[in-house]
């Protein structure tokens, strides 16, 4: 009995834990923030940034010295020369080399300066792009969710449009059979129900794709009881409209993150330039090495009337400090001729100079006619807004009139039902154009240097 009230207990809890995760409804700014910490293009261009600053610390070390050890041991079998006594003997000897060397570039053209100047803009190109990504993704995610709440909305007008033409296929069932109204009336709205159920069956279907969409969006792996909270606080805050196309694109020019990268690539293509033409210039490096060697073969010995005998190899430590040698100095080398191509790479760095002003002239270019546009949608998406809103009102007046004169019998059933079906598209008419004219804000802003979500 225990198990069995314990194996309740944790069901029932699993069960409310469903249902409060079935609940959730995600708002823009959670989605948002989601689909950034957890959007794949945007994983890669973090790990492209990782990239750039190693890429920094490789250029800082092209001014660090070089340090460098080695140590060697051979074993050397019939005749050979004592690296120690250079003496040549037919033995099986064993020796033993060690050494360290330091170099460093004491001037190279200033091509590692440029260098690393060159890489401390490929860090902030970089981190621009990172941002870029960031920004594509969030105005992605918004017009994804937005499309959703419209879908929602939608489905909500189509519910309430079966549910009034149920209530009038009802009621003329029963006129039907009272005999107020031909029976051909009822088979209009029984088809018009019918016509109403379709509606709804598309309605859930797109609202479905459209939460799949965002969910895909966001990187969710369990979709199937994704939803969105229903906001309609949306509207023109920041009152973007006031100002003119002119002003938003001056200030798009200064904050817009593909103007930045654009001028940054430029950056990067004069540092280019200017490490190219270093190779020109002569290169001059100093150097400074230290080693020693060690024999382990018994060492030859005159004696007082001239023979030759073997006396024990010197101790390791004796050997180690007495044969150390040094050598330093100074390398310069200077460029002549080297098949032209120190020559082909200044001239190709210079193409790819011209390249970038012109992507630069480009991406000004692009952004003018892409605020310009952008504040004109947004002008054209507020109009039809405010039409739709009018013609609205025009319809539900109509659609009123019409049903008065339907249920006094002067009105057929077909010519109710267009009354009817017009004011629906109009209903639907005013969400479509509500959340177009939102979105097209939101571009606009975004132009502006309004973040997609506002903290």
């Amino acid at each position: 009995m225990k198990n069995i009230k314990s194996i309740s207990i944790v069901f029932s809890f699993f069960l409310a834990f469903s249902a409060q995760a079935q609940t959730k409804q995600w708002t823009l700014e959670e989605c948002v923030k989601y689909a950034i910490d957890n959007n794949i293009s945007i994983k890669l261009s973090e790990l492209d940034t990782q990239t750039a600053e190693i890429n920094r610390k490789d250029a800082f070390g092209n001014f660090l010295p070089s340090v460098n050890g080695n140590a060697s041991h051979s074993w050397n079998i019939g005749l050979n020369v004592n690296p120690v006594t250079n003496i040549a003997a037919t033995k099986t000897t064993q020796y033993s080399s060690m050494g360290a060397g330091v170099g460093i570039n004491i001037y190279k053209g200033l091509q590692n300066q440029n260098t690393l100047r060159r890489q401390k803009l490929a860090v902030l190109a970089s981190q621009y792009q990172l941002t870029k990504m960031q920004e594509d993704v969030a105005l992605n995610v918004a017009n994804a969710f937005l499309q959703v709440l419209f879908n929602k909305q939608n489905l909500k007008v189509q519910e309430q449009q079966l549910a009034i033409n149920q209530k009038q296929y009802d009621r003329s069932d029963a006129m039907v059979n009272a005999g107020t109204i031909p029976r051909g009336d009822l088979l209009d709205v029984k088809a018009t129900v019918a016509s109403d159920k379709q509606n709804v069956i598309n309605a859930e279907n797109t609202l479905l794709i459209s939460k799949l969409s965002l969910s895909q969006l966001l990187q969710l792996k369990e979709f199937a009881d994704f939803d969105v909270a229903d906001e309609d606080t949306f509207q023109d805050k920041n009152n973007i409209l006031a100002q003119t196309a002119s002003e938003v694109y001056v200030k798009a020019k200064e904050t817009r993150t593909e103007l930045k990268i654009a001028q940054t690539n430029l950056q990067i293509a004069e540092k280019n330039v200017a490490i190219s033409k270093g190779a020109y210039q002569p290169t001059l490096q100093g150097f400074y090495n230290i080693n020693t060697r060690i024999s382990y073969a018994d060492m030859a010995a005159f004696n007082p009337d001239g023979t030759i005998v073997s006396v024990g190899a010197p101790p390791f430590w004796d050997q180690f400090a007495d044969n150390r040698g040094q050598a330093f100095g100074a390398q310069l080398s200077i460029p002549i001729f080297n098949g032209l191509s120190v020559r082909n790479n200044v001239e190709r760095s210079k193409v790819d100079l011209e390249r970038s002003k012109i992507d630069l002239e480009q991406k000004e270019l692009d952004l003018q006619r892409n605020v310009f546009t952008a504040f004109t949608d947004a002008k054209g998406a507020l109009n039809a807004h405010e039409s739709a809103i009018v013609a609205l009102e025009a319809r539900q007046e109509a659609f009123n009139y019409a049903k008065e004169k339907y249920e006094v019998g002067l009105m057929n059933s077909f010519d109710f039902s267009q009354s009817q079906t017009l004011f629906t598209n109009a209903q639907s008419e005013v969400l479509r154009t509500k959340y177009d004219y939102i979105f097209k804000i939101k571009i606009l802003e975004f132009y502006f240097g309004i973040p997609i979500i506002q903290n």
